[in-house]
Parts: structure tokens; C-alpha cells; sequence
């Protein structure tokens, strides 16, 4: 099957799958509960792909996603709120604005290597946290109030599918190669001719943007963009995922992110209880499955050809 003629299959796919979760969120066999978690999954999916590109297609090790994430809140509300711009439009400039972040930040830290790159990217999304904390214009400790609700399953739904097919397109081109071979190795990479400096930059300015675009429906979601909701907990919320599904694949993190949410929702009435299993979690996996559930194999049609031919053969030897 050709690449065009997959890509089809797996639009019309995702077409279908939005037109029969939104006939049950309009014939309330959905509920109000279960359609934020759903919004949520699609939230964390966007998270956890677009970190998955710098930790695991990259091979950097970086925990300050919640800082991208709140540049693209706070800015996707004052663009909306202050200047009154469509939603669309929020959508962009709180990519954008995370994205020039990213590279930006990216320059000077992604020289660093391993538990420095941690430690720095950890502190950067402090620094966002702090220096929006003391933004009266933004509301500071109070929080960004009055967002109108312009998120809804449609615009969620569509933005994770474009997330996770531009990421996907990514890492299958040649940019995508040059990460993977700095992942594998870098000294190698760098003697084969590969600018790893910029291949790194340039992922993470890439995770750094969709991190914006995740902030942004985020915060035209829930009315609010709180400096609380962007602490280091957030951070380490996605990085389990992308860890728990497989460091460097993409199918692997949107099946940790929808597990992981459903949990949470499980748990909503015993919070106290979700860290310690989100805790057990990982110590199992790390026993049993230190690659992730899904390592760095994707789900695809291959495998449904594979096992439809494997019947198929089983049923002709049996006949």
C-alpha cells in the first residue's frame, strides 16, 4: 500500500472516529464528565507526543514542558481576552510565542547533555512559572480569569490529529532521520556530518510550539490559566506518560496518555490515592518493562495485515 493511499486510510479513520464520538457527546449518551476527560486525553496526547519528539526521537532529557505549556495559555487568553482576536488566531501566537521560547532557550541549553540538560529545562519552566506569577497584567497569583470557553471536542479532536501527523511526517523525513541518528549516537551523527545542534534546536522548538497550541485549548477549556496548574508535577505528569508508553513512539504515548487519564478519572474521588498508583505504576514497568509498553515499535496497519494473513493461512492449513 502506498504512503499517499495509508495516509488517506488513516485520515478517513480519524474522520470517522470524530463523527461517532461527537453523535454521543450531542445524543448525551456521552456525558459532561467523560467528555472532559476525553478533552483531556486529547490534551495529554498533544503533551506527550510533542515531548516524545525531543526526549525519545531526540534523546534529550527534558522535564520543563509545563513552561511551554503556560506561555501558550497565558498568551492564547490575552490575545482572545485583552485583544479580542479569534480563537484560531490564539492558537498560532501561543504556538509561535512557546515555539521562539524553545529556540531561544533551546541555543544555550541544548549543549548540555543528560541530567544538566534535566536540571536546566527544569529550571526554565520555574523561571516561566515564577515570572508570570508576578504579571499583574495576567492576573499573578491570582491567575488569568474570565477565558471564554472556545475548546470543544471538535477543536481538541482536530488539533491532536494534526499534532500527531506533523510529528509523525517529522521524524519519517530526512530531519527526523538526523534526530534519530543524534538519539542513537552523537559522536557518530556529528562524524557522519550531521548539525546537531541544530537538530536538536529544531525538535525542541518543534515540542516546545505543539506544548503552546496544548496550553492554549487548555486554557480556553477550564475559563482559567493558573500559574498552579503549570508546576513541575505537570511536567512530571507527561513525562510519565511518554516513559510509561515507550520512549519514541508516538503510538505508545497516546495509548499511555488515554490509560493514564482514564486512571486519574477512576481515582477523581480519591486523589490522595493517584500519585502513590501512578507511582506503583511506573515501578512495575521499570521491573517488567523498562522500554515502555510499546518500546519504540508503532501500532500499524502491517501488524492487522499481519495477523489477518496469519489467520488466513492458519484457516487454508487447517481446511
Amino acid at each position: 500500500m502506498g504512503k499517499n493511499k495509508k495516509e488517506l486510510l488513516s485520515l478517513v479513520a480519524c474522520i470517522a472516529l470524530y463523527a461517532v464520538v461527537q453523535s454521543l457527546i450531542m445524543l448525551d449518551v456521552i456525558g459532561p464528565f467523560w467528555e472532559l476527560n476525553l478533552i483531556l486525553i486529547c490534551i495529554n496526547v498533544i503533551l506527550a507526543v510533542s515531548l516524545n519528539l525531543i526526549n525519545g526521537f531526540t534523546g534529550q532529557f527534558s522535564i520543563g514542558h509545563a513552561g511551554f505549556m503556560a506561555v501558550g495559555a497565558y498568551l492564547g487568553a490575552v490575545l482572545t481576552v485583552k485583544l479580542q482576536l479569534p480563537f484560531i488566531v490564539a492558537i498560532l501566537g501561543g504556538a509561535a510565542a512557546a515555539g521562539f521560547l524553545g529556540f531561544v532557550i533551546g541555543l544555550p541549553t541544548l549543549r548540555l547533555d543528560g541530567d544538566y540538560l534535566a536540571i536546566a529545562t527544569l529550571g526554565l519552566g520555574e523561571i516561566i512559572r515564577i515570572t508570570i506569577l508576578n504579571i499583574p497584567y495576567v492576573g499573578g497569583a491570582s491567575g488569568f480569569m474570565g477565558i471564554p470557553r472556545f475548546s470543544n471536542f471538535t477543536w481538541v479532536f482536530f488539533a491532536t490529529v494534526f499534532t500527531v501527523f506533523f510529528i509523525r511526517n517529522f521524524i519519517n523525513s530526512t530531519h527526523g532521520r538526523a534526530c534519530i541518528s543524534i538519539r542513537e549516537n552523537q559522536i557518530a551523527a556529528e562524524a557522519m556530518g550531521i548539525d546537531t545542534t541544530k537538530y536538536k534546536v529544531m525538535a525542541f522548538t518543534i515540542g516546545a510550539a505543539f506544548a503552546g497550541v496544548a496550553g492554549t485549548l487548555f486554557s480556553h477549556y477550564f475559563y482559567i490559566a493558573h500559574p498552579a496548574s503549570f508546576t513541575f508535577m505537570k511536567s512530571f505528569d507527561i513525562l510519565t506518560i511518554v516513559v510509561l508508553g515507550g520512549l519514541g513512539s508516538i503510538s505508545g504515548s497516546i495509548t499511555a496518555a488515554i490509560l493514564l487519564t482514564f486512571v486519574s478519572a477512576a481515582l477523581a474521588s480519591y486523589p490522595e490515592w493517584r500519585m502513590i498508583i501512578y507511582s506503583l505504576m511506573l515501578i512495575v514497568l521499570m521491573l517488567y518493562r523498562p522500554q515502555g509498553l510499546f518500546g519504540n515499535k508503532e501500532i500499524s496497519l502491517k501488524i492487522f495485515g499481519r495477523l489477518m494473513g496469519g489467520n488466513k493461512r492458519g484457516n487454508t492449513q487447517g481446511n
